[in-house]
Formats: C-alpha cells, structure tokens, sequence
C-alpha cells in the first residue's frame, strides 16, 4: 500500500510516490503529470482538470478554480446549485489525484503526505488536513511547500551550504532558507505572501489592458472576461527582454489592441515584483544571513518562470537563481521523498530534516498600565523556531477574586491581539485571590505538519487543561465530516475511458467561441466528424477523426501567436 505525495496546488496539482529508484510521478488519466485544479459539475456528474479547466470559458458558471486562495475561510461556491467549501472543492482535486494513482500504481491508497505553503496559517492548514479526509485520505503530515522542493532538488546529496527556496506558485509566495550540513536539513527561515502568485500577475495584466481602453472589468461578461484572461495567460508565459507582440481582444463585439512588450508587462505589475522583494529580505533578516553567504538560490512554482521576476531575484540577492528542475513538479517529488521518509526507506536512513513555524504563536494579556490599556500579544513560540517545538509562558490573573481565565490564542506578529489571527480558546478555573497571586503556564506545542496544541496548568491546584487548536470557524465535527464526504461521494466522475475525448471536445468548443470566420467552418466540421465517430464507435474512424481535429487545434494555436 503505497503512500501518496500530493501537490495540492493553486493552479495544478500533481502526486508521486516513492520507489526504490527515488520519487516518482504518477500520471493523471490523461497521461499528464499536471491535473488542472479546476472543478466542473454538470447533471450531478464531475470533471476534475483538464476537462474542467476546458469548461471555464463554455461554462463558467459551472466551472471552479482558484479556490486554494479561500482554504481556511467560510467562503462557500456555488455550483450548479450546489454550495462546496473550500476543502470540499480540493477534496474533489484530491479524490482524483488519488483515484488516478491507484489506477496507476495498482495499489489501493488511503494515507498521503501532502504539501502546504510555508505561509499557511493554522485554519488554512486544518482546512487542507480535513479536505485529505474527506478525499478518503489519512494525512500523514503536512510538509512546507519550499520544503518538499529542497527534497526533490536532492540538497540532501549536495555539499554543505545555504540554500534559499523561492516558490512563486499560482496563488501564493513562499521563501525558505534551509542549511545543509552532517546530513541534517534544517530550515532556519520561513516568510511568504498568500495572497501573490501567478494568479494575481495574470489579473494585474488583465486589468492594465482594461484599464487602458476605460473598461470596467465588473461590467465585463464572465465568458468574454474568461476570454481575455485565456489571452493574457498565454502572453504571461512569453515574458522576455525582446517580446514584442500585439494582442487583441474583444468586448461587447469591438475590438482593442495592446501593444505588449517587456515595458507594458512591467508596468502592470511593478507593484507585485515590489511586493515579492519583502519576504525575501525578511528570511534573510531573520536568519541573520548576507546574501552573499548563500550557496545557492533555487526557484520553484511555474510562475518562477517569468522573467521579469527572475531579472528581479538576480538583482536582488546579485548571482542568477538555479532552475535544474521542473518547477512545477519539484514539490509533488519532494512530498514523495517526504513519504519515502515517513516509511523509514534505508536510502534516507542517514538524513534528517527540520522545519520552523513560520508564524509567532502566543496568547493575549491585559496591560493595566496607562497610557497603554488594552489587550497585547505575548509571544510562546517565536516565528522561525525550528519545529516540533513546545515553549511555554508562566501568565497570572489580573482582577482580584478572579475565578476562571480564558486563555486565547493568536497567530500573528502584531503586538495587538486585534491585529493577529484568532484560531483557539481554552477557559481554567482558578482559586479566587487577589489580583497576581494565581499563575497559570501555558505552553503552546507545534508538530512536524504544522498543527497546534495548547496545554494550561494552574499553579496551586495543579488542574490542566488541554486542547488542539482546531478551533476554526471551517472545523467539522465527526458527524458533519461524514455528510460531507456523503454530498461529495454524491458526485460521480464521468467515465475514465471517455475523458480523453470530452477533453479534446471541450477544447474543440472553447476554440470554436474565440475564433471567426473560415477557422469556425473548420472546426464545427472536424468536431461533427469526431462526433459522428463516438457515436457509431468505431475505433479507426475516432483514432482518425480525433488525430485530424488535434492538428487542426494546434494550427490554429499555433496561427493566433505567431
């Protein structure tokens, strides 16, 4: 029984596993490595990637991406009449990744390790815990994004150094500076942003090419808005000191133009290459390290890729970043190395590794001193502490006769509580005295896979109190958590053997609304054909029709950006 690597991510998510030979990808159904993290449900019946990513433009209303950015939050989506959370839609992301890796592996699989920006918070990490258990998966642990990519880059291999991880995923930022040394891996610096990615570049660009003709991008029909984000999404990816290129857009059936070189491309998103500068320096900051003293800077996530970005990390950190993996699948190999760890494999036997919290945890206290009353943070574990790690803090009651004290807990860097992200309460009763005579410790605990316990004792009686934080407003209890994995259950995926072919055809119908003239002819004709041959299944005739609709697509891919 294998143990899945999951990269749970904001645009695609792949799996691995590991074998004797190292980590290995898993194919989807359609033979990719890459699953589109993107849901459609039509009639009760689910897509899930490619199929689905095919339908956002057909289909918006009925089709999901994105939803990694609202993991930790109540926001619910709406889908065909049906609402999903967060972890519900990853769920679905999850529960075909898995399915697709038993069909691959012949193995069942019920237990995973799967991977999370270094900068989720608590909720957000719960969150994704429990979409691995509605998915049918025991999670094992929850490995840091840049983490799992140290894995998979084999720092474990390489000579003694400092190594930082840049991790420019779809939707979130994560910098990790790792040492290397006597087999031992430790992470002495984590920072991040959850809400910069690709996803936020691509919006920059779109609201540029709005912004200069005076559209209203509210006022924009999603179809055509999906349109534009297609076109923009495709010139993201062509960033370069020489690109010079033209594109063309429609809205409310007229044209505009935006002539889109490395100027205009900047231009857009100044603001987020700026933005991505403060995390970097703060991992350094905190780590106490010039970047001189690196030995290597690596870059993961797909839009690592862009180069005004790598320009900026060049100029920034002064050497060029490494890119000897793929970055879009070195964090699914990295969870692979991960379980290949879990397992105890011989291979890892003689490695260790280490991670931090990337966020101070502490309580609140009451300062009754003027000018400043109020309620502050009193930090327990520091932000980048190497983890597992338990602190704790001796705090003493602050009214005379007090009888009972809440303990709440905060995650966060401001000296405000009001300021810090509130994820857990514990309340102890304590003997009535008078003000200051009653102590309590309060030692918070962080696990490997970033989950939080917090335990209270009271001095003179002695009585503890315990809890793991688990307290978000997203939390399930066992009974909600089984009518959920009931609702999902509920959504059956179309056939296997046919998803190839409904891919193509949604691409084929996708292509069809953005083009215009001859090129529609073409592919209303090539798609009836195709058509016609599912229908009498006959298997040269689809093999032939298919083959001859796939060149027909690619030309006219292949037309539009040259």
């Amino acid at each position: 029984m294998a143990l899945l690597g999951i990269d749970l991510g904001t645009t695609n998510s792949a799996c691995a596993i590991w074998t004797e030979d190292g980590p290995k990808l898993v194919p989807n159904r359609l033979g990719a490595f890459l699953t589109p993290s993107v849901v459609h449900i039509e009639s009760s019946k689910l897509s899930v990637g490619e199929v689905a990513k095919a339908q956002l433009y057909n289909q918006p209303k009925a089709t999901i991406a994105n939803f990694k950015r609202l993991m930790g939050s109540n926001q619910l989506s709406k889908i065909e009449n049906k609402k999903l959370s967060p972890a519900e839609l990853s769920a679905l992301v999850l529960r075909s990744l898995k399915e697709d890796a038993e069909v691959a592996t012949g193995q069942t699989i019920t237990e995973a390790i799967i991977s999370v920006p270094a900068y989720f918070n608590d909720s957000q990490r719960i969150a994704t815990k429990q979409a691995g258990e509605l998915a049918g998966l025991k999670v094992k642990r929850l490995i840091n994004e840049p983490t799992a990519a140290a894995l998979a880059f084999g720092l474990h291999e390489k000579p003694e150094g400092y190594f930082l991880i840049l991790d420019l995923g779809g939707g979130t930022f994560d910098v990790t500076l790792i040492e290397y040394y006597d087999g031992i891996m430790e992470v002495h610096a984590s920072a991040g942003d959850n809400y910069l990615g690709g996803e936020d570049f691509l919006q920059a660009l779109v609201k540029k090419a709005l912004w200069d003709h005076e559209l209203a991008i509210e006022k924009i029909d999603p179809s055509e808005l999906e349109k534009i984000r297609l076109q923009f999404e495709a010139a993201k990816r062509q960033t370069g000191p020489n690109l010079k290129e033209i594109i063309s857009f429609e809205v409310k059936g007229k044209h505009y133009q935006i002539n889109y070189d490395s100027d205009w491309f900047n231009a857009a998103c100044a603001h987020l290459l700026l933005k991505a500068q403060r995390p970097i320096r703060q991992a350094l900051n905190d780590a106490n390290l010039a970047p001189q003293k690196l030995d290597e800077i690596i870059l993961v996530g797909g839009s690592s890729r862009l180069h005004p970005f790598r320009s900026m990390v060049s100029k920034l950190l002064g050497r060029l970043p490494s890119s000897q993996i793929d970055p879009d699948t070195a964090i699914a190999l990295g969870t692979a190395v991960q379980a290949g760890l879990a397992a105890k494999d011989k291979a890892l036997d003689d490695f260790v590794l280490t991670d931090v919290s990337p966020y101070t945890l502490g309580i609140d206290i009451l300062n009754q001193d003027a000018p400043h009353k109020g309620s502050y943070f009193l930090p327990i574990i520091e932000r980048n502490t190497t983890i597992p790690t338990s602190r704790v803090q001796t705090v003493y009651t602050a009214h005379d006769k007090q009888k009972q004290i809440e303990v709440n807990i905060f995650q966060g860097e401001n000296p405000y509580v009001s300021n810090n992200i509130h994820i857990g309460k514990l309340n102890v009763s304590v003997p009535a005295a008078p003000a200051g005579e009653e102590a309590i410790d309060v030692r918070l605990t962080h696990d490997s896979s970033g989950i939080i316990e917090a335990d209270v004792q009271v001095h003179s009686s002695g009585k503890k109190v315990s809890t793991v934080i688990e307290q978000s407003a997203n939390h399930l209890s066992e009974k909600e958590v089984q009518e959920v994995i009931s609702k999902i259950q509920a959504l059956k995926f179309h056939p296997r053997d046919n998803e190839a072919n409904r891919e193509l055809q949604a691409k084929a119908e996708m292509t069809y609304s953005s083009s215009l003239g001859e090129a529609r002819e073409y592919i209303k004709q090539h798609l009836g054909q195709f058509q016609a041959a599912l229908e009498a299944q006959d298997e040269r005739n689809i093999a032939s029709a298919k083959e001859e609709l796939e060149k027909l697509l690619e030309f006219i891919e292949e037309q539009e950006w040259t």
